[in-house]
């Protein structure tokens, strides 16, 4: 038998998904068989919907030997070396900029040296963040950058916090601006609509007219010129500001690739247009991925504790190897 008294951090869950990671090696219908027969909350049986309270106390009536193999190991892990700098901090959000080349989460083939266990490893060495005595809450993004995107990603330090991001990231609380270099002469300001389909075997997406199918997403990208570059002979390209008013994957790329214009030195989505370009970078600059910044975030919205945050507006310096390219193509 074990007790959980609930805390601040892990109030507000479902109790279902409260065990699912707590209990990271127990198959879904372990779980539901555990609310039904060896769970109680307070002394009393709960539902799998039931939201757990700061101060409830959880007890799970399993052997210790069924507990310890349900629990899963410790990972042992050595601490990740910190490649992101810090944009703002304080008690409840952690603003970071995302270096280009790192994962914003682990995947199946770097589970260790990714941006969130480096902030975890951050808030542990600061003593702000001790896994052994949280349940199941650990600090989290709110959002993601793709590995090659750099640029500013928020991180709730605490339960309630991170709840609030992800509330204004999904409603619209949020304002993304990002910074690229397109292909080509972009003459005006561009409201781009449509819709997003994935197609998950090629890991790409492509832009429709419309959302006419059950797995096509309504997307909204605003295009803004602000200076024309030149990097030779019929090199031209267009510096853009570009607002991400939704936020889908690879939507900037794949929306500035059907204009015409993709990102430089994005050769998914780049067409032949873009073959002459990416060359003189891929030489002249060793780019060989998409040049795309999340540069700015403006925050509106916000409720209860991170209500102070209105108005706040987080801005990421571009990286030496943006700054160089753009430099390099500045006309006088």
């Amino acid at each position: 038998m074990r007790e959980i008294k609930i805390t601040a951090n892990d109030a507000g869950r479902r109790l279902d998904r409260f065990l699912r990671k707590y209990l990271r090696e127990a198959s879904l219908g372990e779980i539901y068989k555990f609310i039904r027969k060896d769970v109680k909350v307070n002394g009393k049986r709960k539902n799998e919907s039931y939201m757990l309270e700061d101060g409830d106390v959880l007890t799970l009536y399993l052997s210790d030997e069924t507990l310890e193999k349900l629990l899963g190991k410790p990972s042992g892990r050595i601490a990740s070396k910190r490649t992101f700098s810090i944009i703002f901090e304080d008690d409840n959000v952690l603003a970071v900029s995302k270096p280009a080349g790192l994962l914003t989460h682990g995947d199946a083939e770097n589970k260790k040296d990714h941006l969130s266990n480096q902030v975890r490893d951050y808030l542990i060495a600061k003593g702000e963040y001790n896994p052994r005595t949280e349940k199941v809450f650990a600090p989290a993004p709110s959002g993601r950058l793709d590995r090659n995107t750099s640029g500013i990603i928020l991180f709730g330090k605490n339960s309630e916090a991170l709840r609030e991001l992800n509330r204004l990231m999904r409603e619209g609380g949020i304002d993304k601006y990002y910074l690229t270099i397109a292909c080509g002469i972009i003459e005006e300001r561009m409201e781009l609509g449509g819709a997003l389909q994935k197609d998950e075997e090629a890991n790409k997406v492509k832009i429709t007219s419309s959302a006419d199918s059950a797995d096509s997403k309504e997307i909204v990208t605003v295009v803004s010129p602000l200076r024309y570059l030149n990097y030779g002979p019929g090199l031209d390209a267009t510096l853009c500001e570009i607002q991400l008013v939704t936020g889908r994957t690879h939507q900037i790329r794949a929306h500035l690739a059907s204009i015409g214009h993709p990102v430089i030195g994005d050769s998914k989505y780049a067409g032949r247009t873009a073959r002459a370009i990416n060359e003189s970078m891929r030489s002249g600059h060793s780019l060989s991925t998409q040049l795309l910044h999340a540069a700015r975030l403006e925050i509106s919205g916000a409720e209860g504790s991170l209500s102070y945050l209105n108005g706040q507006v987080f801005e990421a310096p571009l990286p030496p190897k943006f700054e160089n390219i753009l430099n390099a193509g500045r006309q006088e």
